[in-house]
């Protein structure tokens, strides 16, 4: 074979960086498809599901299920021992990605890392994963993202890229023992991770900071871009003794998927990101500020799997919150925490279940909006579409009007039509009356949880200008 000169290879390198930077997306352009979604799931799974919230016959005291390792203060060795009990032989990708695409969502993030440190795929820079640690042997990320290219969902990646419980340097956020149980020894242990950044065991250790960073988070991360195909986000979570140096190493790891959408959890406040993230909660109109951003929510209390967790949110609650979410211009990123063997918990699949009949119906008035020109709205939610004739407004009744008339102040356009989204239930019709518009609808709600009504108006809708103070956006915490 022919060598190749040294300044030879110096011009293609320049060509290839300079046909990158031709071919290199606008954020707008990167963000479209995201912006359209408006519905994605999360997955929390890992050897904490195994645990499943209860250590030694105690429950965890607080927080969620996937933190037991850092709140029970559970030795590296025993937590890496629990590993050889997670066999997952139910494991069905296919499955789950079907579930998700019938709910309505258009996206799918999976913890390929979570805190513990343990890797849902085959990693060569730590053999604390899933290929080398359990029984099941088998990359678990290979097949979900051959599911996702099927289905037509696009796939992302959570990492926790400064926590790792497990691998040797990583950072461990201070968690005081009585979060974890009555430990007889807390006071030893509270001192102990006082005096260790939040560390509980020698083990975690025994290399720095910067030595983890550039022997397992940043190799794991070009793993991720490079062995799964197309990566859609990239979930960075809690920047935990993070350095703007460690950051640029994790962000250049990035470069070969130059599509890729990241959040603002990589390191505060150089590195924002694409998205806000704010977490189980749905921000009010004076936090909004014009930024891309997404809800991330639990569908019970605790994002891994947890026997002794049944505060479930309902179905109506669910799809009510993905409404409000829309008709504030925001995304909803739905957990799911599957089990140890791989299954869905039965009332997750019932709820995806529900949210996915209601979206059959009406997902015109969520895939593909922006936020709601109008004033709140006490019986409801709007989105709205631009069009070449004007504006579709859609209105999602959550209180249906027992009058059988429906009243939106302040909006003044013409009426082009109006008509359910939930054919054959009826017609409504509509009038002015002042600076209202009423619409007549028909005594019985299409839908208990939220009747839509499509609005097609002349022109472009007047926003209504919030007077309220301006807060900022409250998006996860720092640990």
């Amino acid at each position: 074979m022919r060598k190749i000169s040294l300044s030879l290879l110096i011009a293609l390198s320049f060509f290839i960086q300079f046909a990158h930077g031709q071919r290199a997306l606008t954020k707008d352009e990167r963000m479209a498809w995201w912006r359209e979604a408006k519905f994605g799931m999360f997955i929390h799974w890992g050897v904490y599901a195994q645990f499943a919230g209860v250590y030694k016959g105690h429950e965890q005291l607080r927080g969620g299920a996937e933190w037991i390792m850092n709140r029970s203060k559970i030795p590296v060795a025993e937590y890496q021992e629990m590993a050889k009990s997670f066999n997952p032989t139910k494991y069905n990708p296919d499955a789950w990605v079907k579930m998700a695409k019938d709910a309505g969502m258009k996206y799918l993030i999976i913890t390929a890392k979570h805190h513990d440190g343990f890797a849902l795929f085959n990693s060569k820079a730590s053999k604390w994963d899933i290929t080398d640690a359990t029984p099941y042997g088998k990359d678990l990320l290979k097949p979900l993202a051959e599911a996702c290219k099927k289905y037509g969902l696009k796939l992302g990646f959570y990492y926790s890229q400064a926590q790792d419980w497990n691998n040797p340097g990583g950072s461990a956020a201070r968690k005081e023992m009585r979060e974890g149980w009555a430990n007889p020894d807390s006071t030893k242990i509270d001192a102990y991770t006082l005096a260790n950044k939040g560390h509980w065991d020698p083990a975690q250790q025994t290399k720095t900071f910067d030595q983890y960073i550039d022997e397992v988070a940043v190799p794991q991360v070009k793993e991720l871009m490079t062995n799964y195909g197309d990566i859609a986000v990239l979930w960075w979570d809690t920047p935990t003794n993070m350095t703007d140096e460690a950051a640029l190493k994790l962000q250049n790891a990035l470069k070969t998927q130059p599509q890729i959408i990241t959040n603002d959890r990589l390191k505060r406040p150089n590195f924002p990101g694409d998205t806000k993230t704010p977490e189980q909660k749905i921000p009010n109109q004076a936090e909004l500020d014009g930024m891309d951003w997404e809800t991330c929510m639990t569908m019970n209390g605790t994002w891994g799997f947890r026997t002794a967790d049944h505060k479930w949110k309902s179905s109506e609650t669910l799809i009510r919150n993905l409404v409000d979410i829309a008709s504030k211009g925001g995304n909803y990123l739905l957990n799911v925490g599957p089990k140890p063997d791989g299954t869905f918990p039965e009332e997750s699949v019932q709820r995806l279940s529900d949210i996915g009949k209601w979206m059959k119906v009406n997902s015109e008035a969520i895939y593909g909006t922006k936020a709601s020109p109008l004033a709140p709205l006490d019986w409801g939610r709007c989105t709205r579409k631009e069009t070449k004739k004007g504006t579709v407004l859609y209105l999602s009744v959550f209180n249906w009007p027992k009058d059988g008339v429906l009243v939106v102040p302040g909006l003044k356009n013409k009426v082009l039509s109006a008509s359910l989204l939930a054919k054959g239930k009826g017609k409504v019709s509509t009038q002015r009356k002042g600076d209202e518009l009423l619409i007549t609808v028909p005594q019985e709600a299409p839908d208990a949880v939220a009747s839509v009504i499509r609005l097609e108006l002349e022109g472009t809708v007047e926003h209504h200008v919030t007077d309220q103070p301006k807060k900022e956006m409250k998006t996860g915490a720092l640990d």
